[in-house]
């Protein structure tokens, strides 16, 4: 496949395991030094780099917690003083989780926000002064389908996605005299490990394309957008879900 990204250098939050890992998967593929950002899941950033490295690509992982601005700081920092650069910057921590609107605790609230719709905002910030010296800077957000279905038992995670859209929106505007593009991919029912049980907003949906989707369907996405072919795409959302969102 082409080397788009050659000479490249991407961040990818919340990227230890399944969609995140994949994105980081693709950006090596393309020729882009990756960081691979986790909480806390050391063990797993960890072999995702042994294996990009494995496949001779470069990574590196760097813990941080992206709802931190002192850490979120860091994290910039030291993906510059690895690599050089910060060409992308992939926003994909999240937290995954249900309750009921009523039982819904407000630290939990703030818990999911802080994550999803903080951390874009900080590592945006934070990464900025880079990407706009790039001569192919880009932001891609990686948000969620039942910001635009609705579900039940998801204010919280629900919130913090639409949060992201419009937060796209914005940045596209405010970045376009910077040549930094923003863009946000929607992931639908995506075939992932997770803790737990399925959410319920998952059963019985079954999409247009009659499978769920893999990681690297969305990872393909966020690949193009994030990639020389994509300059005249910005503030768009890009639905991947095997035509789900129109049943």
């Amino acid at each position: 496949m082409e080397r788009e990204l050659e000479g490249s250098v991407a961040l990818v939050t919340g990227a230890a395991r399944n969609i995140g890992a994949e994105i980081a998967r693709a950006f090596a593929e393309a020729g882009a030094a990756v960081v691979i950002n986790a909480r806390s899941s050391a063990a797993e950033a960890a072999a995702l780099v042994t294996e990009i490295e494995s496949n001779g690509g470069r990574a590196a992982a760097i813990l941080a917690d992206v709802g931190n601005p002192n850490e979120v700081a860091r994290l910039i920092a030291e993906t510059v003083d690895r690599f050089g650069r910060l060409d992308i910057l992939v926003n994909n921590a999240a937290l995954r989780e249900e309750a009921p609107f009523a039982e819904l605790t407000f630290a939990r609230w703030r818990a999911v926000l802080g994550v999803v719709l903080d951390g874009a905002f900080l590592c945006s910030q934070a990464a900025l002064p880079h990407l706009r010296t790039s001569d192919g800077g880009a932001i891609v957000n990686i948000g969620g389908m039942t910001a635009h279905t609705g579900a039940q038992n998801r204010a919280h995670v629900i919130a913090a996605k639409a949060g992201l859209v419009g937060l796209t929106r914005a940045l596209a505007h405010d970045l376009s005299s910077e040549g930094v593009t923003v863009n946000c991919v929607v992931p639908g029912v995506i075939d992932t490990v997770r803790v737990g049980a399925a959410p319920s907003h998952r059963a019985g949906r079954v999409p247009l394309a009659g499978r769920m989707g893999v990681p690297d369907d969305v990872a393909s996405a966020v690949r193009f957008l994030a990639g020389p072919h994509a300059r005249y795409i910005t503030g768009q959302t890009l639905h991947v879900n095997g035509g789900l969102y129109l049943g």
